[in-house]
């Protein structure tokens, strides 16, 4: 009997762990959307070095969870069908934290008015779009750790993801990381602590880019690499690991990557 009980409490605090990241999830992308939108900052005059840091707060372990091998380590503890909730608190609470901590600046490098600001606002709200339609080619509730747990509340055994490009997909390898590119670079008002934020998560989103190709090819190996040789990471990339990356045919006749 104890041991019916502890499972149902093992259920229920499964159940209290998946509703509520998914409310922290609704509450703090509603927030990103603002703070993004009008720049809100706790104060006007703070440090950049402690937006510098908070912008790292949230870039470095939103790549570092992915890692394979950091992710094995973790699910010797986190149940696998739990690793992507875990992945979603630990993110929505480092931007949680950035917006309660982020330093203004009064240094402003433009604030566009009238016609420009009315473009550059349209950019921003299209990149919003653009985000959620390609979180939703690849399976949104992948990325919250929704699908994963909905299995476990059915009590089935999730099925191994297939890679089938749909969409904005068949013309380049990154949307996501694009249209989140837009989401800091379309701002009417740049001040300079926007600037850190824009340039920390621009090389965030090239490098995540980067090392989703190297997991993605390890998880997937050779029909991701195809991919890789028939579609471009980023628009307009003529060279380097997020361009086309060709294949060339080994001395065995076998398909082998060109380094780029």
């Amino acid at each position: 009997m104890e041991r019916n009980l502890g499972a149902r409490m093992a259920r229920l605090a499964g159940w209290v762990v998946g509703i509520g990241t998914h409310l922290l999830f609704a509450f703090t992308v509603w927030h990103l959307f603002w703070f993004l939108k009008d720049g809100r900052a706790s104060s006007d005059h703070g440090s950049l070095w402690i937006d510098l840091a908070l912008a790292l707060l949230f870039a470095v372990p939103h790549s570092v969870l992915l890692y394979p091998a950091v992710r094995r380590a973790l699910t010797r503890s986190i149940p696998p069908a739990f690793y992507g909730l875990f992945y979603c608190v630990v993110t929505c609470v480092s931007l949680l934290m950035l917006f309660a901590g982020w330093q203004g600046s009064d240094i402003v490098l433009w604030d566009l008015q009238g016609g420009l600001r009315v473009g550059v606002m349209a950019g921003f709200y299209t990149s919003w779009g653009a985000l959620f339609y390609s979180l939703y080619l690849t399976g949104l509730g992948y990325q919250t750790g929704l699908t994963p747990w909905l299995y476990w509340v059915r009590r089935e055994k999730p099925p191994r993801r297939e890679f089938h490009p749909a969409g904005a997909y068949r013309f380049i390898r990154h949307p996501v990381y694009i249209s989140f590119m837009g989401l800091v670079w379309f701002t009417p008002h740049m001040s300079l602590d926007h600037v850190v934020l824009t340039g920390v998560w621009t090389l965030y989103l090239f490098m995540g880019s980067y090392l989703k190709d190297r997991r993605l090819e390890y998880f997937l190996g050779t029909s991701y690499r195809q991919y890789e040789a028939e579609v471009t990471g980023f628009p307009l990339m003529p060279f380097g690991p997020l361009a086309r990356r060709p294949l060339a045919a080994s001395s065995d006749g076998t398909a082998s990557r060109i380094a780029a």
